[in-house]
């Protein structure tokens, strides 16, 4: 039985607009969230990073210590019902807490780790025995969890897995074989949420406990970055389970695994948020201290401009990330003592295509930031007494997380053609109103950001003009045609991000008047100029190496007459315009 109707589709903004007012932003933080984001912030500048040094030295002692110390605080309670020990909060806490965490380094990947993947597949799937048992202590940090999914040759063909389970003679036990690799809280971990093919085929989940008889690590991985987190291999022989260790049915694993790794891939666009607030940050305080040529760095317009390309590219990915934050409590608030698993696996997979959005956008983001940070640092960013050399390594391995960033630019056009084929998305209809439209467009609003409303509109007509162009060469082998998919996807990803910035900032202007909300009207006119540029490019890309000859001069007519108009003079002033605030400020605003 259906819960309530959702208010969006999964994957909607692809083909159709948002009404600004059912969007969540950051201006709509109640005083619950601002506690909770106090609480994190405390956490971090009192006992995360004082102790930081420890954590890179793998003193994972230290670590369990610290995330223990955060149990008491309640910031792995979160995502855990009341009735277990949890605080049952939503979705937008989890976010906030995960930004916060996310600029603690490796320190957040173990925290990260524990509170989602590791502990939602009890919390969503697990029997009423199995939560009353390992919640309380997952919540308070008596237990610390770990997630098995990877296995030497299953890394994003995770169902690939070979590691089996076989019911014993008795009964009373399944017997796990096999191994799973790169296991983030392998070392200091109590329980794993574990899959096995029960008989060689059914793939399952377990939870099982460190100390059940076959279960042992391997060596500590000798890894780049993110040092702090344990990352070992499991190794499974001849383990017993007690068969009330079964989570789900057998069989039905991949309904936990792959629906978990959603939330999973939201939680690491939070994290990443929150690490690149922070390089920018590290980035603007150097930057006025260091002096070249007789003056500060940051009074060079091109400091300047790679500030402001960091501060967009996070307006950005803040609006995307607490969009799909109100999407999933919508979709999940309510349902964390739900019976139903139907329903919360419906419920987890529907914001699928958002969720893989705010982890590659999240990551890259951060990468880009990262990057620059260390740039603008010069030689000192290369030396570990800097704290950019850290976040360099660190950020890196964001992109290969919860499924590798080409895995989840598969997933967003990918679950749009699935959609369309069983009549849940009316993409025909939307391919032939964008082309319809692109031929006679017509600006709808009148306003301080009209232009950026229209943008987002013909950015979307450019998408869909993409998706129809593939269609029509390739028909149904369009799933096999990988280029052309990631190309579709970086058009995707770029429509959610400025449709995202420019909703909140539209709600802001509504809200708080044009004086107030001034400064988020200078960050997205800028964000929509270099949209503009951004998806001109990887439409004309996609065109080139899709449709004919003929087609092709046709198609990128269209698409420059319609993204050619929207463009402004100006743009080097309006970033110099926004670096200013930014280095005033010293952080990141908005």
């Amino acid at each position: 039985m259906e819960h309530k109707t959702l208010t969006h589709r999964g994957g909607s903004f692809l083909y159709e607009e948002t009404d600004a007012k059912s969007v969540f932003t950051p201006e709509d933080f109640t005083e619950e969230h601002t506690l909770i984001a106090k609480t994190a912030k405390r956490f971090l500048e009192t006992e995360v990073r004082p102790r930081n040094e420890q954590i890179e030295q793998q003193d994972f002692g230290a670590v369990k210590e610290l995330l223990e110390k955060a149990g008491a605080l309640g910031l792995l309670a979160h995502s855990i019902p009341e009735r277990y020990g949890g605080l049952g909060l939503d979705k937008i806490s989890k976010g906030i807490v995960g930004e916060v965490l996310g600029a603690a380094g490796s320190y957040s990947v173990a925290h990260s780790n524990h509170t989602c993947i590791a502990t939602l597949p009890i919390t969503y799937f697990g029997t009423a025995e199995q939560k009353e048992k390992y919640l309380p202590k997952l919540a308070s940090g008596e237990f610390i969890g770990a997630y098995c999914l990877t296995e030497p040759n299953a890394g994003s063909d995770a169902l690939a897995a070979k590691t089996t389970a076989k019911l014993d003679e008795a009964g009373t036990h399944y017997i796990l074989n096999g191994m799973k690799m790169f296991i983030t809280n392998a070392a200091f971990s109590d329980t794993f949420i574990v899959y096995a093919k029960v008989d060689g085929t059914a793939f399952t989940a377990f939870i099982v406990e460190k100390d059940f008889p076959g279960l042992s690590l391997g060596a500590e991985e000798q890894k780049m970055g993110i040092k702090g987190s344990s990352t070992r291999t499991v190794i499974f022989d001849d383990c017993e389970v007690p068969v009330e260790n079964l989570l789900g049915e057998v069989g039905k694993g991949h309904v936990i695994a792959l629906n978990v790794l959603n939330l999973g891939r939201y939680n690491l666009g939070s994290a990443t948020m929150g690490a690149a607030k922070y390089g920018l940050e590290q980035t603007v305080t150097y930057t006025k201290e260091r002096r070249q040529f007789g003056r500060a760095i940051a009074d060079f317009t091109a400091t300047q401009e790679k500030i402001a390309d960091m501060a967009l590219r996070i307006y950005a990915s803040e609006s995307l990330q607490y969009r799909t934050a109100g999407y999933l409590e919508e979709a999940l608030g309510g349902l964390y003592e739900s019976e139903d698993q139907g329903l919360v696996a419906k419920r987890m997979t529907e914001y699928a295509t958002e969720c893989a959005v705010c982890k590659v956008y999240g990551s890259e983001t951060l990468d880009y930031i990262a990057d620059e940070a260390l740039q603008l640092h010069g030689g000192y960013g290369f030396i570990k007494e800097y704290k950019i050399e850290q976040m360099y390594r660190d950020s890196r391995i964001n992109r290969i997380f919860e499924g590798t960033n080409e895995v989840n630019r598969l997933i967003i056009p990918g679950n749009l053609l699935k959609a369309a084929v069983k009549g849940q998305a009316p993409l025909t209809e939307a391919v032939k109103q964008a082309l319809s439209e692109l031929k006679s467009p017509k600006v709808e609003s009148i306003g301080v950001i009209s232009r950026e409303i229209e943008a987002v509109r013909a950015i979307r007509r450019v998408f869909l003009l993409c998706a129809g162009a593939a269609y029509e060469t390739y028909g149904s082998a369009l799933s096999e045609e990988q280029e052309t998919l990631m190309k579709l996807a970086d058009i995707g990803i770029t429509l959610f991000a400025v449709e995202s910035a420019v909703l909140r900032t539209v709600k802001s202007v509504k809200a708080q008047g044009e004086e107030t909300a001034a400064f988020k009207i200078q960050l997205v006119k800028s964000l929509v100029d270099d949209a503009l540029l951004e998806v001109e490019m990887n439409a004309r890309k996609l065109l080139q190496g899709t449709v004919s000859e003929k087609g092709l001069h046709d198609n990128v007519r269209m698409l420059s007459g319609e993204l050619s108009r929207l463009q402004r003079a100006g743009g080097k002033a309006a970033k110099r315009a926004i670096a200013e605030k930014i280095l005033s400020a010293e952080q990141y605003i908005s």
